[in-house]
C-alpha cells in the first residue's frame, strides 16, 4: 500500500521509519507550501501537522478521495467543518486525541472505574497531566477526552483538572479518585512517539477502502 504523510516534522519522519512494518511504502512526504498533487495515487494518508491547519489539509485530501488519519490535535472545535467535508467527498477519517493504544485502553478502564464510583458520594475526582513545554493545548485533548469519558459513565460531581507543561516529557495522564478511606489512582505514561506513530499506522491500514468519519476506537475495539 501507498502512504502521503502530510507534515514532515518528528512525527512525520518517524511514521516513514515505521511504515514498511504496516505493509505501506511511503509515495509522498508533503510539508508546508508542499504541492498536495503529490499524494495522489496514494491509498491512505497520515496528518501531524498544526490544528489550523486540519481543515484545509483535509479539504484538500478528501476532493481526491484520499482517506487520512489525522494524528494533529487541537483542531476539535473545526469538527463540524471536518465531517462535512469528508461526508460530501465521500471520503474517509479516522481521529483521535491520542493514537497510543494504550491510551485508548486506558480511556476505557477510566470510564468503568468512573461508572463503578459514580454512586459513591464519598469519593472525589482528580485529572492531571503533564508534556513537553512545546505542547500547544492545556489541558490536552486527551485529557478533556478522560473527563468526558468519566462523565458519559455517570459520574457527575466536581473534576478538578490541572495540566503541567515542561521539559520534553512525552505525556503522562492520571486520573484519580479520593476518600477517607482510600485512593485509587489510575496512570498512563508514555515513554516516546512511538506509540502515537504506530497507532497512526494501525489506523492507516484500517481505512484503505472506508467511507465516513470514525474515531481510532472503532478501529482498536470493533463492535462485534
Amino acid at each position: 500500500m501507498k502512504l502521503a504523510i502530510i507534515g514532515y516534522g518528528k512525527m512525520g519522519r518517524l511514521i516513514e521509519q515505521l511504515a514498511p512494518e504496516y505493509g505501506f511504502t511511503v509515495h509522498a512526504a508533503i510539508d508546508i507550501g508542499d504541492d498536495f498533487s503529490k499524494a495522489a495515487g496514494a491509498d491512505a494518508a497520515i496528518e501531524f501537522t498544526m490544528p489550523d491547519a486540519v481543515p484545509g489539509n483535509v479539504e484538500k485530501l478528501a476532493a481526491m478521495k484520499l482517506p487520512v488519519v489525522v494524528g494533529t490535535t487541537g483542531w476539535l472545535a473545526h469538527m463540524d467543518q471536518v465531517r462535512a467535508l469528508v461526508e460530501k467527498n465521500g471520503s474517509a477519517l479516522v481521529w483521535s486525541p491520542n493514537f497510543s493504544v494504550g491510551v485508548n485502553v486506558f480511556l476505557r478502564v477510566v470510564r468503568e472505574a468512573a461508572r463503578l464510583l459514580a454512586d459513591e458520594k464519598e469519593y472525589g475526582a482528580w485529572a492531571w497531566e503533564i508534556h513537553h513545554d512545546t505542547k500547544k493545548d492545556a489541558p490536552s485533548g486527551t485529557m478533556l477526552k478522560l473527563v468526558e469519558e468519566m462523565q458519559a459513565a455517570g459520574y457527575s460531581r466536581h473534576i478538578d483538572v490541572s495540566s503541567t507543561r515542561a521539559g520534553r516529557h512525552p505525556g503522562t495522564h492520571e486520573i484519580g479518585f479520593d476518600s477517607a478511606a482510600d485512593t485509587i489512582t489510575l496512570r498512563h505514561t508514555a515513554r516516546s512517539r512511538e506509540g502515537f506513530a504506530r497507532g497512526a499506522l494501525k489506523a492507516a491500514q484500517w481505512i484503505v477502502g472506508k467511507h465516513g468519519v470514525f474515531e481510532f476506537g472503532d478501529v482498536l475495539f470493533p463492535r462485534r
